[in-house]
């Protein structure tokens, strides 16, 4: 039987309860482990799940995670995989290494906040803050700020005294790899890479405008070869992207508040997204037995598996820094 309820037993492993259809945010906010299947996304980005994610190590040579305590550090293997690829080509360009931000949860799905996306194991979000020489403490991932690229004072101006030149070399270099589909920034540091960048532009056109990401970056790749069940994107359009659909973000339109009669009757909540609207595999993946512990299941096996200190786990619907918007655009934005 199909259930999309969760109860944690002894020894860390998950069991199904047969409840009825519950919201998929709260629904996959519960298992702190993923299952024990096969790799493979379902669904879409922004509507969707995931079996047999790994999680990447709280610690490499080249990267820290941050933000433990959400648990939203699993991925499928081709997403850790490039990771892991990314933080060591980094350092090459000059870049010390990555702190990672939120992946996916152990099995996906919709996250009760913080993200549209980030539901089938093949987002992730990349600060735009180097990795510092010392490892950071478990409270320290939690409590480290945030640094935007761009100006608080004005809007949609890069701020010279945050953005480097290899910042844009790290974004570039993310966008050549082949199995990257799209880079989300925010539409100023768009502009500035439309504006600065003499090398090969190539691959600039993956490097998509997009609310919020002032002060991280957001990989996405492409469904992995072999994955039915998972729902590509349309294509990238050719060219750079340094258009007229970049242009857009630069008018009033886009962050125009939309004017509402005050005698009209407030329109009612939108319909939360239940378990029985994302494929029927992710109902499934909500039942199956846990992988035994997280260890187990680190990409790189038991050996590359830290505890960063011994930081405690609570549920990702705990707050955190806010909505990070990301894919939500109005009707009238140009596709991401």
């Amino acid at each position: 039987m199909l259930a999309g309820g969760l109860v944690l037993v002894a020894m860390g492993q998950q069991a199904a309860m047969a409840e009825p259809d519950q919201p998929a945010k709260v629904a996959f906010s519960q298992p702190t482990l993923p299952n024990s299947g096969p790799a493979m996304p379902y669904g879409s980005y922004a509507r969707g799940c995931m079996s047999g994610a790994v999680a990447l190590p709280t610690d490499g040579p080249t990267w820290q995670a941050m933000r433990l305590s959400r648990n939203r550090r699993w991925g499928n293997p081709a997403m850790i995989k490039t990771i892991e690829q990314l933080s060591r080509d980094a350092t090459a360009i000059g870049w010390p290494g990555l702190l990672v931000g939120d992946i996916a949860q152990p099995r996906g799905g919709p996250m009760a906040n913080g993200h549209a996306s980030h539901q089938v194991g093949l987002d992730a979000d990349i600060w735009l803050t180097p990795m510092p020489s010392k490892r950071l403490t478990a409270q320290q991932r939690e409590d480290l700020p945030f640094t935007s690229m761009i100006l608080k004072d004005k809007f949609l101006t890069i701020n010279p005294q945050t953005w480097t030149p290899t910042h844009a070399k790290l974004l570039m270099l993310a966008a050549r790899y082949p199995q990257v589909e799209r880079i989300f920034v925010n539409p100023t540091i768009k502009k500035k890479l439309c504006e600065s960048w003499t090398g090969d532009r190539t691959d600039m056109g993956k490097i998509r405008p997009i609310y919020g990401h002032d002060a991280h970056f957001h990989i996405r790749l492409s469904c992995p070869p072999g994955a039915a069940g998972c729902k590509p994107q349309a294509k990238v359009p050719a060219g750079d992207g340094c258009d007229k659909s970049l242009a857009w973000w630069f008018t009033k339109e886009p962050w125009e508040q939309k004017k509402r009669d005050p005698n009209a009757k407030p329109p009612p909540p939108p319909r939360p997204v239940m378990v029985s609207d994302l494929p029927k595999a992710c109902a499934a993946i909500l039942e199956a037995p846990a992988v035994a512990s997280e260890k187990q299941a680190t990409y790189g096996g038991a050996k590359a598996f830290t505890n960063a200190g011994g930081a405690a786990v609570r549920s990702s619907a705990a707050g955190d820094d806010g909505p990070q918007p990301s894919e939500d655009v109005p009707a009238a934005a140009p596709p991401p």
